[in-house]
């Protein structure tokens, strides 16, 4: 039987995207909490004031490569890697120059990392989960540049499980429904589309940046180790209604 603890104690984390309070920032201080030991990047000159003391903190521009690989190839080890950092502008990603700026933050970003940090997942026989969204399955008319930017990184995580799956590494990813965080806050402005999203999902709530750190936890442990190349939806059954 595999084991089934969410103990880790001796490994190492990297979260990408985690420095204002949101999904990265619950993750982090959830694999912190297990044991791990925890080093976060965001594109601020400094993370979260509550997780200045907790982290390490590299200020990370996930669009530049040579930045991308300098990072990675300072750190020690990585057990685990967790991609986080994302943008997104509701109404305003129909401009091509903002809409190719989010896929290179969000999918490519996702991708520097992961190559980045393959040599140190192959020496630990590491694992790679990436955040997607539900947007990857769903049209998205206020964020077409975020919908197209998760549903590649869906497709991407399915990829990269099949070619890294020799080196020993497990590439997973999860995708959040509606959550509340400071990038969802211009769409929560809309009382309507408040109520709208609340009346579809089957739990009646909007999700919290805690409730999809489980979810990473387990596909990051031993429990999820047949796991790989899968998309965990965690939307409060949004998506199957």
């Amino acid at each position: 039987m595999p084991d089934v603890s969410f103990d880790f104690a001796g490994q190492s984390a990297v979260v990408i995207g985690a420095s204002r309070g949101g999904i990265g920032a619950a993750i982090a201080r959830a694999l912190q909490d297990a044991g791990a030991e925890v080093h976060i990047t965001g594109a601020e000159d400094s993370c979260a004031p509550e997780d200045a003391e907790r982290f390490a903190y590299t200020r990370l521009d996930v669009t530049d490569t040579a930045a991308v690989r300098a990072f990675a190839a300072g750190l020690p080890s990585v057990d685990i890697l967790v991609n986080c950092a994302a943008i997104t502008r509701r109404g305003e990603e129909m401009a091509p120059e903002f809409f190719s700026h989010v896929l290179d933050v969000n999918l490519t970003g996702s991708f520097r990392c992961a190559e980045a940090m393959h040599p140190a997942l192959k020496a630990r026989g590491g694992v790679i989960v990436n955040i997607a969204s539900m947007y990857a399955r769903f049209g998205s008319p206020r964020n077409p540049a975020y919908g197209s930017s998760k549903a590649g990184v869906e497709q991407l995580t399915k990829s990269l499980a099949i070619a890294w799956a020799p080196d020993g590494i497990r590439v997973n990813a999860v995708a959040p429904g509606f959550i509340v965080t400071e990038q969802s806050a211009r769409a929560r402005q809309d009382p309507a589309f408040v109520a709208a999203v609340e009346a579809r999902t089957p739990m009646g709530r909007w999700g919290q940046p805690g409730d999809i750190a489980g979810a990473v936890l387990f596909l990051a442990s031993p429990a999820a180790g047949f796991m790989t190349g899968c998309c965990l939806p965690v939307d409060g059954g949004y998506s199957v209604v």
